[in-house]
């Protein structure tokens, strides 16, 4: 199966959409009916045929679902499967991750199924587990020193790694895969922060002869894939027959989860080694602050380290990858990143632009289109575009819809940012202009209406660090460069995993700007 035909863990099992047969509706509450939003449902194979006619373009169908029905919600029931919703409401956000927040944890289907990859850190736990690690977390992205760390790291990796690497791709004339060199420069950049260490996965030794970081990052993809296919599978326990049977996928995630583990154990042990001999208290990365805040067993840290590195990487990666593809494409948007990023840089004295001059935290501040800027292309492409909770007890949402105990309830970002209701009759465009107020400053949403950095408890701790650590590389990358998108005019395709990938990679030609 193609990679962009797979459906993946962080939005919802395809289970749910298998073999959609309605059950006896007269033993059912009316209002407790599933809501088919407007798809006709065949005898026997129930609403399987529309899903088979469109599992290629998953995000596009259910926006267009959702766009349709007048409440953006829709529920099926299984005959003996779980039940799934999928809302694109913010009343509706706003209720899961906020008002009954209790009512809607990841929930133990998402959370076995994870369990050997990410084991229960903070993204894949719930209850007193995930309240202990969000305080102990909450605490450490609250220090000034962390987000010096993320400045600095970010620093290092593009004057002398990214910016090297484009300014050698320019004068070559040589086509880069801009997609892979930013997932690239996010692994680094996250264990630097993370972990205090450095794979050199953008170096210029590891980009011509890949070695034990390509490995690395060869793994993490393949135990995301194992992942998806655990949650396309009908049956909620195949993927446990497949694992005692080692028959692929499962023979794949074993396979790259001894390399996960692998490196995710050494760096454990080397903090370990470091607290006897030196005392942990003199690191700085995120780890070493972490274990030195309470007592932790190697198990547990090697979650907090797999748990990172797929929030690091992944989210980050996708949000440049669509961001400097969206530029690519509105000439008078870059030009305006341009000019105030050049007018940042008049106003800090610094003088003439150096192949090593990058931009302190206040200076990026004061890029207020750039952030915008940004922010519109996460709302049209949002690096989780759907995101999953269980649900603990029978409720109702907001808009009437029933939701299930022990179904499964998402919201889409990826569809509210085409509803017109939510974002008006130019939702579709990419817009950065309605992020800013009269005076030209940034103008934020509500977390319910742009939820992609989720909302309510679970909110995301890394989103200034998010942020700083984009626009550093933005900033300077266009300064010095302009990209040419080397594929035909329609946009990449979308490849549903962890986060919103482009299909066959982001071509891109890059040239010197004078």
């Amino acid at each position: 199966m193609r990679e962009r035909d797979r459906v993946a863990v962080g939005l919802w099992p395809v289970d749910a959409l298998l073999l959609l047969v309605p059950r006896d509706q007269s033993r059912w509450d009316a209002k407790r009916q599933p809501r088919a939003a407007r798809l006709k449902v065949y005898p026997l194979l129930g609403t399987l045929p529309h899903f088979l006619k469109n599992h290629h373009r998953f995000l596009e169908w259910t926006t267009d679902i959702l766009t349709r029905d007048p409440t953006h919600t829709m529920s099926v029931k299984a005959l003996g499967l779980t039940g799934v919703a999928i809302t694109a409401s913010p009343a509706n956000v706003e209720h899961i991750v906020k008002t009954n927040f209790a009512n809607y944890p990841k929930g133990e289907l998402a959370v076995s199924r994870l369990e050997d990859f990410l084991g229960h850190g903070i993204f894949n736990s719930d209850g007193d587990q995930w309240l202990r690690q969000r305080r102990a977390a909450s605490y450490e992205f609250g220090r000034r020193s962390l987000r010096s760390l993320v400045v600095d790291a970010a620093r290092f990796e593009v004057t002398e790694r990214l910016l090297p690497l484009l300014d050698r791709a320019s004068r070559d004339g040589r086509t880069l895969d801009l997609q892979d060199v930013l997932e690239r420069f996010a692994f680094d950049s996250i264990c630097r922060v993370a972990f205090g260490d450095d794979p050199a996965c953008l170096a210029e030794d590891s980009m011509a002869a890949p070695g034990r970081s390509a490995e690395f990052m060869r793994a993490f993809n393949d135990a995301q894939n194992a992942v998806m296919a655990r949650f396309m599978s009908p049956v909620n326990s195949l993927w446990r027959l497949k694992r005692l049977l080692n028959v692929e996928p499962e023979r794949r995630m074993r396979s790259a989860l001894g390399t996960i583990h692998g490196y995710a154990g050494r760096i454990v042990r080397e903090r370990r080694e470091r607290r006897s001999e030196v005392g942990l208290a003199c690191r700085d990365d995120f780890l070493s602050r972490f274990a030195a805040a309470g007592e932790h067993s190697d198990e547990s840290l090697r979650d907090v380290v797999t748990n990172f590195l797929l929030a690091g990487r992944d989210t980050t990666s996708s949000a440049l990858s669509w961001f400097f593809w969206l530029v690519s494409t509105r000439p008078d948007v870059e030009d305006r990143i341009v000019r105030e990023v050049r007018a940042v840089r008049a106003s800090s004295h610094q003088g003439s632009i150096t192949g090593a001059a990058t931009f302190s935290v206040d200076e990026l501040r004061d890029m207020h289109y750039l952030h915008a800027a940004i922010t519109e292309s996460m709302r049209l492409y949002p690096p989780v575009a759907m995101d999953t909770h269980g649900c603990r007890e029978d409720d109702f949402l907001p808009d009437g819809t029933f939701i299930g105990k022990g179904w499964l309830i998402s919201y889409s970002a990826y569809a509210m940012a085409r509803m017109e209701d939510i974002w008006g009759k130019d939702c579709e465009l990419f817009k950065p202009e309605r992020w800013l107020g009269e005076d030209g400053a940034f103008r934020p949403e509500s977390p319910f209406k742009y939820p992609i950095f989720h909302a309510g408890p679970r909110m995301c701790l890394g989103k200034e660090m998010a942020y700083i650590q984009m626009k550093s590389v933005i900033a300077c990358v266009l300064e010095r460069f302009s990209f040419r998108f080397v594929g035909s005019e329609r946009r990449p395709g979308l490849v549903l995993s962890l986060t919103l990938r482009m299909d066959g990679g982001l071509s891109m030609q890059v040239n010197r700007r004078s």
